[in-house]
């Protein structure tokens, strides 16, 4: 039986393959009260629920989050998404050659060439004191930066994510800048680069970028809160122009645009506005075409939360 990544699976069919676990927990049937395993598969093209129906003692210690599996089972749709009924499930072994790097979702570029790109932006900062903060916020950063993803799930939750999101933003606002020219691109770079890197510290992810929970700081502060706090400190630190701390400060606190999604301030210089909606494109573009990705010419995809719960339609107008 030929292997099946998760985005070639389809309803009614019985596949076998291997997959990485990204979550498992035990739970009990209605009723009877019976214990079984409800999972995440993922693979390089995608997640899906799976259920083991058939608990046996001990299941909950041999498999583990991380690890590499091999199961037969069944596709099946339950309330209008696939999923799979595992027949058997058993560890991968050292006899099946498995890479577990091939089975995590990645993004398309190399990290080391997107970090590249994140200094090459870096650089075109003229302003001192600016390119100095955003210099020693990467340095805190570290090699980790090269792994993380931006998100636990939705928009760029992939190995190398928060990079992938970050150069995509930059150079989409090196386009914009040659058409709204009055725009401060030191500001404009460096706001970019600073927006999400404290969801370092808001997430705890391991080197595959798989974001196990949220850190106890990330929880009731965010990172938002976090971000603002680490220009204010390094500024001090640096004895940079009070107003630079300050404009910087504002566009991380602004960028989530509404207070309900953790900015009390709306944009109120025009680098903190466009921030927000490259902000917003860019997450809003990666999901749609992630949906797009799994989705057949012709037909709707499931709704997306992160979308508005809306559904994405694939014409066969796609780009060639």
């Amino acid at each position: 039986m030929k292997f099946k990544h998760i985005c070639e699976l389809k309803k009614g069919e019985k596949v076998e393959g291997f997959y990485l676990l990204k979550d498992i927990n035990v739970k009990l049937t209605n009723g009877s009260n019976n214990k079984f395993l409800d999972m995440t598969f993922i693979d390089k093209t995608g997640d899906i629920n799976a259920k083991l129906w058939e608990y046996k003692n001990g299941y909950d210690e041999l498999f583990k989050e991380h690890k590499i599996v091999f199961a037969k089972a069944n596709v099946i749709e339950w309330k209008g998404k696939l999923q799979l009924k595992i027949d058997t499930m058993r560890l991968a072994e050292d006899s099946d050659d498995i890479n577990i790097e091939d089975f995590v979702p990645t993004a398309p570029y190399d990290s080391k060439d997107m970090f590249e790109d994140v200094l090459r932006f870096k650089d075109k900062i003229k302003n001192e004191d600016i390119q100095n903060i955003v210099t020693a916020v990467l340095e805190e950063a570290g090699p980790d930066i090269l792994y993380f993803p931006a998100a636990k799930s939705n928009h760029h939750a992939v190995r190398g994510g928060l990079l992938y999101h970050t150069t995509t933003m930059l150079k989409g606002a090196e386009k914009l800048s040659e058409i709204y020219s009055f725009l401060n691109q030191d500001l404009l770079y460096a706001g970019i680069i600073l927006h999400d890197i404290s969801k370092m510290e808001e997430m705890i992810a391991n080197s595959l970028g798989i974001v196990s929970e949220y850190s106890v700081e990330g929880q009731l502060l965010g990172h938002i809160t976090m971000g603002v706090r680490r220009i204010e400190r390094i500024a001090k630190e640096l004895n940079v122009d009070k107003e630079i701390s300050m404009l910087l400060q504002h566009m991380i606190l602004a960028h989530h645009y509404y207070p309900e999604y953790g900015s009390p301030k709306k944009p109120m210089i025009p680098e903190a506005e466009l921030l927000h909606h490259l902000d917003m494109i860019d997450s809003r573009m990666y999901d749609m075409n992630k949906a797009l990705n799994e989705t057949n010419v012709g037909c709707f995809s499931d709704r997306i939360s992160s979308l508005d719960n809306i559904s994405i339609y694939k014409s066969k107008f796609g780009r060639e």
